[in-house]
């Protein structure tokens, strides 16, 4: 069974992300999808192994599509019987026609004790075709001697007359959609010539399919489902996996707080360094602010850079009615500065603004330990230096080994982002962003 995020909300997701800059928790975000059944879609897919005999893959339980309500089945005689019973009328028409009634005296007849259906005298020629169709039809799962059991014989006259009236008469079918009507005598008739006319261009064979939201599945298939789903909502690691792939195609990018919660941004953390950077005075205060206040959000960050001025006292005819809420004070040309910078800065990385608001500098990287040189094998013989090379070339050789290390290290991992979300990482959020101040709103 596959899971996939609902693409409209997952780019109304990915456009929120990139507009608002904050960084939102990978499996919180899947959560949130996972709440609605309309923010995701199911679908199945087979397994298949390979047959031996025939050196073909064969599927281990084949999937059958009818294509008249794209309604899926586990066996192709299953779907054919859906088929025929709920589009009857569309292949078939039923005519009712007088005949007989059956000779002889009846003075008893015999009735199905949980569905009141007559069966009619057990000496009956029918009775146990009827009987155990009605079985088959109804009761499947009951063993049949217990359910022959409750089987109940009636000696009332209006019951038994009721019997002999139900079998005087007979049911033609016609069958519609051909070029030459035919008249089918019985149910048996029908079924197979739905089977040898209709079937094979209505029941398709597939190997993957995706059914409608409020589709009726078979027993099987919806137990699947119910505990697929239980599963995922508890951990949502395929939802949180194909989000992942989305939003890197969309180009967000991803990265790990602590080294334990997946987190999805705009830019991956990238340390600035203030004092060997050539920055503004107002990007060096915004930097140390967040320094040395643990905690702090957008706003207290540009109230403490650029004070609002004190309002001015209105005057009294220019009162506010009751209940009015009063108008937003604009920025200053101070605050606005500040802002464009934190803006900037958030793009790049260099500071993080979280879900719950708390913002947060990019870490300095810690320095990278100097590769110790492995120490030779017994018995290795060791290049002898040529003639005339001085110690300046050696110790240039293990700069540059250093040096390409370094480089590996430091290289790139966006072909990572997406194993990083698979790694299921236990999704517990700080306290700090337990309550996010404006969560994206799936589609």
């Amino acid at each position: 069974m596959t899971l996939t995020p609902e693409q409209g909300g997952v780019s109304s997701l990915a456009r929120q992300i990139k507009l608002s800059g904050r960084a939102y928790p990978l499996f919180e975000v899947a959560t949130l999808v996972m709440q609605k059944p309309d923010r995701y879609t199911v679908g199945f897919k087979v397994i298949k192994r390979r047959d031996e005999a025939t050196k073909k893959d064969v599927a281990v339980q084949p999937l059958f599509v009818c294509n008249l309500d794209d309604t899926l089945w586990l066996s192709e005689a299953a779907a054919s019987e859906h088929a025929l019973k709920v589009h009857f009328d569309t292949f078939y028409q039923t005519q009712k026609m007088p005949c007989d009634p059956p000779k002889g005296v009846w003075t008893l007849v015999a009735q199905c004790g949980m569905t009141g259906e007559l069966l009619g005298p057990p000496n009956f020629h029918g009775y146990q075709e009827k009987l155990r169709k009605l079985h088959a039809d109804r009761f499947s799962r009951m063993n049949f001697d217990m359910y022959k059991s409750r089987v109940k014989i009636v000696k009332d006259e209006a019951i038994v007359k009721q019997w002999t009236e139900s079998v005087s008469f007979r049911f033609e079918y016609t069958a519609l959609n051909v070029p030459e009507p035919k008249v089918l005598q019985s149910m048996d008739e029908v079924r197979a010539h739905f089977a040898e006319v209709h079937q094979p261009s209505i029941i398709k064979q597939v190997d993957a399919f995706t059914p409608k939201a409020d589709a009726k599945l078979p027993a099987a298939l919806q137990t699947l489902l119910r505990v697929s789903l239980d599963k995922e909502k508890r951990f949502p690691i395929r939802i949180a996996t194909a989000l992942s792939n989305t939003f890197a195609s969309m180009g967000l990018q991803f990265f790990k707080r602590d080294k334990t919660v997946v987190h999805v941004a705009v830019a991956r953390p990238h340390y600035l360094d203030i004092e060997n950077s050539v920055v503004s005075e107002t990007t060096k205060k915004i930097i140390e602010h967040i320094n040395t206040n643990v905690g702090t959000n957008r706003k207290r960050l540009v109230e403490t850079l650029a004070p609002s001025p004190a309002p001015a006292e209105a005057p009294a005819d220019a009162a506010a009615a009751p209940g009015t809420a009063p108008a937003p004070t604009p920025l200053t040309a101070e605050q606005q500065s500040v802002l464009n910078d934190l803006h900037w800065l958030i793009h790049q990385g260099h500071v993080i603004e979280f879900a719950s608001g708390m913002l947060e500098t990019a870490k300095k990287p810690a320095p990278r330990p100097t590769p110790t040189p492995k120490a030779p094998k017994k018995g290795d013989k060791q290049p002898a230096a040529p003639e005339g090379a001085s110690a300046e070339v050696a110790s240039e050789a293990v700069a540059a080994t250093d040096v390409a290390a370094s480089l590996a290290q430091e290289a790139p991992q966006a072909a990572d982002q997406a194993a990083e979300a698979e790694a299921q990482p236990e999704p517990v959020t700080p306290a700090a962003e337990a309550a996010p101040e404006n969560p994206p709103q799936a589609g």
